[in-house]
């Protein structure tokens, strides 16, 4: 009898420990968009990706994002961050959004060009000249009328993040106007707006992706590339890269994509957690630590031995009036409303 017993108390203890294990264990998120989460004793979890590394402010405010929801819902929301385009490109960060496989990401309004012709205004050149201004257009009608688009797919947008302002790196030689760019071979994103822009500027553009364009630069399948300071430095591309001039030729947004069915699955509670975090975090955060770096950032890449030039304000039209016709074709393209509205932001 004392064996039986003795037997059963180990078995007793054996089980316990298994379900232990278990509950330590990562959260399956294959069903975390299911709306029975909210019934369930487990957290909450939402996967968010996103293509920048881990150092960089849209990593760091989605990190921040994920620990306020986490105590604000006491343990019933978790965030998975997924940098460095661990889940894809921003292409296919998009879809899974838009298909539920996962919940958030932060993809380039560029790529939104899929679902809405529209977004692709904010990426014509020089359409902005100020951080301010941009973010006035995107917090008022224009976000709107962009944010409907987004809602007609499925997919809900918590609200817009600064990709900072777009400059140009090569190997071949510095580019003080347009001229310095013919023939450079230049990767562009996979964007028909950035393969016409590159085009009448006299490169040779070339799309990929992002998450192979360290490696395009290294083995020189590719001269060059155009991004904000901070993503130049926090991807190493100095050490790829010989020259950067600040053309400052587009302003680069992010949107901060929920899919819209997980979301209308929550509570009104993790909603409101949701929708507060996200404007402190992934916008008001992340956008003052983006605008006001890009000074330190260029620093950075000076002190780590890359050159950096102006652009004067007579070469700088020059560039402008390169583009110039680009305006007409894709006014055409996305339509009179958009760019009225943003035509009063410029």
């Amino acid at each position: 009898m004392k064996k039986l017993v003795s037997i059963l108390l180990v078995l007793v203890v054996l089980l316990v420990a298994a379900t232990g294990c278990s509950n330590n264990s990562t959260t399956d998120t294959s069903n975390s968009g299911d709306t029975s989460a909210e019934g369930s004793k487990d957290p909450i979890i939402i996967k968010y990706g996103l293509i920048a590394p881990e150092s960089h402010s849209q990593t760091q405010a989605a990190i921040k994002f994920g620990e306020y929801i986490e105590k604000e819902s006491q343990g019933e929301l978790k965030l998975e961050v997924y940098p460095n385009a661990l889940l894809g490109g921003d292409v296919q960060l998009t879809e899974a959004v838009a298909l539920g496989t996962i919940q958030m990401a932060l993809p380039a309004t560029s790529t939104l060009v899929m679902y809405s012709p529209m977004f692709g205004a904010l990426d014509m050149p020089f359409m902005f000249s100020d951080t301010e201004k941009a973010f006035e257009a995107l917090e008022g009608e224009v976000g709107q009328l962009l944010n409907k688009e987004l809602e007609r797919v499925g997919i809900k947008n918590a609200g817009y993040s600064f990709n900072g302002v777009r400059n140009i790196t090569n190997n071949v030689r510095p580019i003080t106007e347009p001229d310095d760019l013919r023939g450079v071979k230049m990767r562009v994103m996979e964007s028909p707006i950035f393969i016409d822009m590159f085009t009448l500027l006299g490169t040779n553009p070339t799309p990929i992706s992002f998450g192979e364009l360290f490696t395009a630069l290294q083995q020189k399948t590719v001269d060059g590339q155009e991004n904000a300071a901070s993503l130049v430095y926090d991807s190493r591309f100095q050490e790829v890269q010989s020259y950067m001039s600040l053309t400052k030729h587009v302003y680069g947004f992010c949107a901060n994509i929920i899919n819209k069915d997980f979301y209308n699955g929550l509570s009104d509670e993790h909603k409101a957690i949701i929708d507060e975090g996200a404007k402190i975090w992934l916008v008001d955060w992340q956008i003052a630590e983006e605008d006001g770096n890009d000074a330190n950032y260029i620093q950075k890449l000076i002190d780590d031995g890359m050159e950096i030039n102006e652009i004067s304000e007579e070469n700088h039209k020059k560039f402008a009036d390169a583009v110039a016709p680009m305006y007409e074709k894709y006014r055409d393209q996305m339509g009179d409303e958009i760019f009225n509205l943003l035509e009063e932001y410029r």
